[in-house]
Order: C-alpha cells, then structure tokens, then sequence
C-alpha cells in the first residue's frame, strides 16, 4: 500500500489522529483535500470520515485543540470545527439507498469502503489514513489516483445509480470536468443524458451553485457545451438553449448565436478573471435574440430590440433559479441593455452628446461595459477582429475623454430637488421632476457645463416656457 505522509503533515491532523484513537474510533482525510494535494493545489477545508459517530469524533478533537467554532448537524450526523481558517467537516462512514423521487438518502453505518463507494467520483473517493500505526496511507479501491492522472471522470459503482440516486452529481461531474478539463468516462456520459430530467428534483439553488461555479471556470464554454449536449440545459436555462442553430433565407444566414454567446463567455473569461455577474451579463446579453429574429429582404436578419427584450427577461430569469434579487440583478440587466450602445458608436463621426449619454447611462459600471463589449467581438476573421478592435479603441478613448473632461463619473444632476424648491419657491409634485430632466438634457446636449450657476442661468430664462402648463411659481 502506498503511503503519502507529505500529504497530511498539517499540525491539526496529529491533533485530530490522537482524539480519534482516544475514543477508539479510526479516522481518514477524504475527498476534494486528498484530490487536490495529488493535483498541486492547497486547500483551506478538509473532509473526514470516522468508522464511528462524526460528531462524537468532532467534539473531542475541539475539546483537544480548544476550538471554539463547532456546528453539529444532528440530522445528518455531520459537524463542522474551524480552526482559524481551516475548515473540517467531520463525518461517519455510511452507505446510502434513495428513493426515486428523493435525493434524500436512506442512511446506514458503514465501512470505509461503503462510504467511498457512496462518493460521486473516484477522484473524489480517494483516502489518506489518520492512524498512528498506518500513517497516511492510501485507500484507493476505485483507482481514483489513476484516474486522477489520466485525467476522467468515473464514478464509483454503476453511473446510473450514481446520477439516478442524486441527480445533482450529473452538475458536478460537468463542473469537475470544466474546472479540472477532465473528460467524463463514456458510461458516466451517457448515464447523464439518460439521466437528465431528474434534475427536476434537485433544488433551484443547488443546480445554480453549480451552473455558478461552471461559469467561474477558467473556459466555461467546455461546461456550457456539456450541459447542452447531455440534455441538461433545456431543464435548467431554455432560454439559452434556443439559440442554437443558423437559419438561411435568400442566401443569407447568420450566425448561431449559442457558440457566439459561448465565446463571448470565454472571451469575458479572459479579461476579467472572477466577476460573477459580468460573466452572467456575457451569458445572457443576446438572450433574447431568438424572439427578436426576423428576416428583411434587402436587410437580411435583424434582431431589432433584443438587449431591451433580453433586459426585461432577466429578472425572471433570475427569479427561476433563485439568484438574488438585488444589485446584481439589476447590474445584469443594465449591461443586457446597454450592451449595444458603444458597439453602435464605432464611428468617427458620433457627437459628443451620444458619449455623454452613454457614460451617465452606464455609470457606475462604464468600465465593465466597455470590457463586455470588448468580449462581444468574436469575428473569426482576423483582418477584420483587428479594425473591430482598433474602432473600438478609439470608441474607448473617447468615451474616457469625455468622461473626464466633463466630470460625468458617478454623475447626478447638479441642480437637485431641493434647491429647485427653495430657488423658485416651488412646491414638490411635477414641476421639479421637469426642470431637473430639463437640465439634465441641457448638460448632456452639451448646452450647458455641469456646473451649478450656468444652470441657474440657463433655467431663469426658461422657466416660463418649461413650466407653462404647471402652476406659475413665484417670482424669487
């Protein structure tokens, strides 16, 4: 048997393997920490399993160490001890039955064999020995490490119990395949696409975790494109599914618009390394596209409206997979929408007024427009993808000129409400949402500097005109 002692020489483990022989119950580090030791990474967190009870085990390793953050899940028979930042979750070796309508298992004690054949992947079955007298060694009766460094996907026992049993292990094994670029093993594969429609029974928020978690990754077309092609994503995101596919009328086709999104993905992937939202932006940016399709002779395919189209679909979007609804929602929504307007800039001859509009419409998130914009270019032509991208430099440039030279950054109206009223005497009600629009689209028309007496000026020369069908204000 093999031994890798290098792999447990965290000073909590003697710690831990002590507690454990105290109380006469053997313990083993497994899962995702032994996983990653063999692949080079660190981890902050680690599993263990106890031939015994989890929580007992846990208790008196606390009482050793003198951890104070202990969490104990009678339910599940699981408690969590956090010492500083790391992170143990502590276990008892089980075997598990399902129902068919449940991912709720049927728990027993077991061996250790049992529990690791209760894992979803042998890579993640893999067990180091916390004994004295079997000082890490490896229990590996699934060839996890093998599979580690052919770099698969398997599971332990047959994949269609796998998946059947807890549908949410089809999520993971494409998450593991995208994070890791691993292959899954082709029984696993065609037990997923078996198996899709018992994502059903998997809660909203725990298939998103992982569709969260695939978009994170470093190239998450690779998950996006499992997803797809095992049946799973028309349970999950329909919307995104549908646009698959090119259309030919007169000789004219246009692109599909399912790879285009994918490598917008990518591309965002590339500039931006770990902007969850923004990558949402790129995932759902053309999301309305198949609704708005629509052949013009003369034209050929327009998608005329689709970012407000697609904005609109957002919020319930996030609704179904339960991702907040909140700031980023929101975030989401305006980069659908606005994600056109610089694009439609590229043009020398665009006026000082459709950038200003443009920097307070997007304002505070400009910056991370510009940049989804940037990923939106995916023409394979590199002629081509380069004047795209030396236009939209100069878009760039002049989009920050104005920002700067007009002092537009995290912009408000300089005239606010309250001067309006004590300025004219006015009451709140229209009036003042009228001279403040009207101000607004003075400076941003370029009539007008943002400053606060060329407002005054412009507007007590107007105000008549402005308010001729309100209440006369009094003279001031």
């Amino acid at each position: 048997m093999q031994h890798f002692p290098q792999a447990i020489a965290h000073p909590l483990f003697k710690s831990l393997s002590q507690a454990g022989e105290e109380i006469e119950q053997p313990v083993y580090v497994i899962g995702g920490y032994v996983r990653d030791f063999f692949l080079g990474k660190g981890s902050k967190d680690a599993d263990f399993v106890t031939l015994g009870s989890g929580i007992r085990l846990a208790e008196a390793f606390a009482r050793k160490v003198g951890a104070t953050k202990v969490a104990t899940y009678e339910n599940f028979g699981t408690a969590l001890v956090v010492v500083d930042d790391f992170h143990m979750e502590f276990v008892g070796a089980r075997k598990e039955s399902y129902r068919k309508d449940s991912r709720k298992p049927i728990v027993e004690n077991g061996t250790l064999e049992d529990d690791q054949l209760r894992r979803d992947f042998t890579i993640n079955a893999l067990s180091l020995s916390l004994q004295t007298d079997d000082w890490g060694a490896l229990h590996d009766p699934f060839q996890g490490l093998a599979d580690l460094k052919e770099g698969i996907l398997r599971t332990p026992q047959n994949p269609g119990i796998t998946f059947s049993d807890d549908p949410l292990r089809m999520m993971r094994a494409i998450r593991f395949a995208t994070q890791l670029q691993f292959f899954i093993a082709e029984d696993a594969y065609k037990a997923i696409c078996q198996y899709n429609d018992r994502i059903h029974i998997i809660s909203k928020e725990r298939i998103t975790d992982e569709l969260n978690k695939v978009l994170l990754a470093e190239a998450p077309s690779a998950g996006l494109k499992l997803l797809s092609k095992t049946g799973l994503l028309p349970h999950i995101l329909p919307e995104l599914e549908a646009m698959h596919g090119i259309e030919e009328q007169g000789g004219l086709r246009h692109k599909d618009n399912f790879y285009h999104t994918l490598q917008v993905v990518d591309n965002l992937a590339r500039l931006n390394k770990d902007d969850l939202w923004l990558r949402w932006s790129a995932l759902l940016h053309d999301i309305a596209k198949p609704l708005t399709k629509k052949f013009e002779p003369g034209n050929g395919w327009t998608f005329h409206g689709h970012e407000d189209k697609g904005a609109r679909m957002v919020p319930g979007i996030f609704r179904r997979l339960k991702l907040p609804q909140n700031e980023h929602m929101r975030f989401v929504q305006k980069m659908v929408r606005l994600h056109q307007r610089p694009i439609a800039l590229v043009n020398e001859q665009v006026t000082d007024a459709a950038l200003r509009r443009l920097v307070v419409d997007a304002e505070p998130d400009l910056e991370k427009l510009m940049t989804l914009c940037r990923a939106d270019i995916t023409t394979r032509n590199d002629d081509r993808k380069k004047r795209y991208l030396a236009n939209f430099d100069k878009v760039e440039r002049r989009v920050m000129e104005v920002l700067e030279r007009d002092r537009l950054r995290n912009w408000q109206p300089v005239v606010s409400g309250e001067l309006l009223i004590e300025r004219y005497q006015l009451t709140p009600g229209p009036a003042i949402g009228i001279l403040k629009n009207a101000v607004r689209e003075a400076i941003l028309e370029g009539e007008i500097p943002n400053e606060l007496d060329a407002a005054w000026a412009w507007l007590d020369t107007r105000l008549p005109v402005l308010l001729k069908d309100q209440e006369r204000p009094a003279s001031h």
